[in-house]
C-alpha cells in the first residue's frame, strides 16, 4: 500500500476536540489534521480513562484500513499518515448520521432484541444513529433522517452502499487474519459533491473477535472491565501487518 505524495501543509489552530481525537485546521483550506488521543470513554462519557499508546495504535490501524478501502474503490477522507498520532484528511462537511453495520449480535442489539451475543445474522444489519452527544446518539431510521433534514435521500443511498461495501471488503480480509468483524460504526461527510467515508476505523469503533476463541480484541475490553486493553489493540495491529 504505497503512500501518496504528501501535500505541503502547515498545522494551524485547533477546530474541535472530541472524546478520542482533536481536529486542526491547516494552511490548505480543504485539508485537516486529526490527532488521535489516548483518552477512552464509554457509556456516554460516564466511564473515562487514559490508555497509553491507544491513540498511536488507532492512527496506525485506521490509516491501514483507509488505504486498503481506497485501493478497493471505497472513497475516504484519508490523505496520509503524518506521524505516530496524526493523520492528514480531506475537510468534510460531516453528515450527522452514524452508521452501524452488524454481522453478529453483540452489545446494544443483543440487549434490545433479547438475543444471545454471537448469533450470526443471515445478512448484515444496517442501523442509523443521530450523531448528538447531548441526546446520547439515539437510534433513528430513514424517515427521521428525512424529517430532520440530516441528509438528502440520494446521499443516504450512497451511505448505505458504501457502508455495506466496506463490510464486504473488510470482513473476509480480517477473517484471513483470524479476526471476526462483529460490527462497526462508520461516519460519512461531503467533500465538494462527493460522499466520503470519514472518522476512523479502529478497535474503538469496531468489534473484533478472535475467530477461534471469540476473545474480544476491541474497546469492549474497556467497557466491560476485561483488562488487557492495549494488548488487544496491539494484537489487532500485529495481525493486520501479517
Amino acid at each position: 500500500m504505497a503512500e501518496k505524495r504528501l501535500p505541503q501543509v502547515e498545522k494551524k489552530e485547533e477546530l474541535y476536540e472530541g472524546k478520542a481525537k482533536k481536529v486542526y485546521r491547516t494552511s490548505a483550506r480543504d485539508l485537516y489534521i486529526i490527532e488521535f488521543k489516548d483518552d477512552a470513554t464509554a457509556f456516554d462519557g460516564k466511564k473515562k480513562a487514559v490508555i497509553p499508546r491507544k491513540g498511536i495504535l488507532n492512527n496506525a490501524i485506521s490509516s491501514h484500513f483507509f488505504r486498503y478501502l481506497e485501493e478497493k474503490g471505497v472513497p475516504t477522507h484519508f490523505v496520509a499518515q503524518l506521524n505516530e498520532r496524526e493523520m492528514l484528511v480531506k475537510a468534510l462537511e460531516i453528515i450527522p448520521v452514524e452508521v452501524v453495520v452488524r454481522n453478529l449480535a453483540a452489545g446494544s442489539i443483543a440487549r434490545r432484541l433479547g438475543i444471545e451475543e454471537g448469533i450470526k445474522f443471515e445478512q448484515p444489519v444496517l442501523e442509523f444513529y443521530y450523531k448528538s452527544d447531548a441526546l446520547g446518539d439515539p437510534m433513528i431510521n430513514e424517515y427521521h433522517v428525512r424529517a430532520l433534514k440530516l441528509a438528502k435521500a440520494e446521499k443516504v443511498e450512497v451511505i448505505k452502499i458504501l457502508a455495506l461495501r466496506a463490510n464486504e471488503i473488510l470482513r473476509p480480509y480480517l477473517r484471513e487474519r483470524g479476526l471476526e468483524l462483529v460490527d462497526f460504526k462508520l461516519e460519512f461527510g461531503v467533500y465538494g459533491t462527493e460522499v466520503l467515508l470519514g472518522d476512523e476505523i479502529s478497535p474503538d469503533t469496531c468489534r473484533f473477535w478472535d475467530v477461534e476463541t471469540q476473545k474480544k480484541l476491541d474497546k469492549d475490553r474497556f467497557r466491560r472491565d476485561l483488562g488487557e486493553i492495549i494488548e488487544a489493540y496491539e494484537e489487532v495491529w500485529r495481525r493486520l501487518q501479517s
